[in-house]
């Protein structure tokens, strides 16, 4: 399983190496990559969230939905109480802390899970993600944009947020889609690693990548997001006796595992770049801990499974 892990991480970079490509080839601007953003955030992210919910509820399912939501959101309780504790001590800057809290595990981890584990496997890499969304469109925005208040308005008519009820909605109704809006969801929503390694790479485009090596912090982001944070969760996981609770409940884990140990988010970048807050230093983030992750998550998922 670590082999695949690094064969499917190394095909997301190569699509970074590619929108770099696009722009050092000037046949695109980084600019340009704003489009993409949009689209990646206001379209594929949703499509891929409601269709994960489409499959057949069981007992056994919501017994293993139960662990994974409750694994997930005690992860983030954690990512939270840890950057509260080194924010001050390691000076922490906005985008820094929002690329240690906020794992890719949207972007990255769902197109890996489906080619490790099957696509049945989305859905429990969809409750990390359903957690995700609410601090992502509150506490990451905030952050970011500067602003001190968002209205409640704002956030449950955010189309993010709007698709994860949609989704929940429908798996507890037992509401099968037609098959062409979920045949049509399912192509938009596999577009959601490539497009956002493309955006990563194109934001990277201008930049100087061996004056981005040598920035010092990024190294301790770096450190974070992929191997201090991701070991303590680990040990949580392989230790507490939680994979005794359901049937498949250690490969539950290992998809929240994997969600953990990701670089960092994506949509950072995203909402980084939409509102203007050092877009190029949060890609940079993206980007080297994209790379690094081709290494640290399979080791991660080899310590797992020891």
């Amino acid at each position: 399983m670590a082999i695949l892990l690094f064969q499917q991480i190394a095909q997301l970079f190569l699509c970074i190496i590619l929108g770099w490509l696009l722009v050092r080839l000037r046949l695109l601007k980084p600019e340009d990559s704003r489009v993409l953003s949009v689209v990646c955030l206001y379209l594929v992210t949703p499509c891929v969230i409601v269709t994960a919910f489409q499959i057949d509820r069981t007992p056994e399912l919501l017994h293993g939905l139960a662990l994974s939501l409750g694994t997930a959101i005690g992860i983030h309780v954690f990512l939270f109480a840890a950057v509260a504790l080194l924010r001050r001590p390691l000076h922490l800057t906005p985008v820094e802390q929002a690329s240690v809290i906020y794992p890719n595990c949207g972007n990255l981890i769902i197109p890996l899970v489906t080619a490790i584990l099957g696509r049945d496997w989305i859905i429990f890499a969809s409750m990390f993600q359903l957690v995700q969304q609410f601090p992502m469109w509150t506490h990451c925005r905030i952050l970011l944009s500067g602003e001190r208040s968002i209205s409640p308005k704002k956030i449950l008519l955010n189309v993010n947020i709007l698709s994860v009820f949609a989704g929940v909605i429908l798996f507890l109704g037992n509401v099968s889609l037609p098959s062409v809006i979920e045949g049509t969801m399912e192509s938009i929503g596999a577009m959601i690693g490539p497009m956002s390694m493309f955006v990563a790479g194109m934001l990277m485009g201008e930049q100087d990548l061996k004056a981005v090596l040598r920035i010092r912090s990024i190294w301790k982001v770096a450190f974070l997001r992929l191997i201090a944070i991701p070991l303590v969760v680990l040990c949580i996981l392989k230790y507490s006796g939680l994979a005794a609770l359901v049937p498949s409940g250690s490969s539950i884990l290992l998809v929240s595992l994997l969600a953990a140990c990701a670089p960092a988010a994506s949509n950072v970048t995203q909402i980084a770049q939409v509102y203007g807050h050092e877009g190029d230093y949060a890609s940079a983030i993206n980007v080297l801990t994209s790379l690094l992750c081709i290494v640290t998550m399979p080791l991660m998922v080899l310590l797992y499974q020891l």
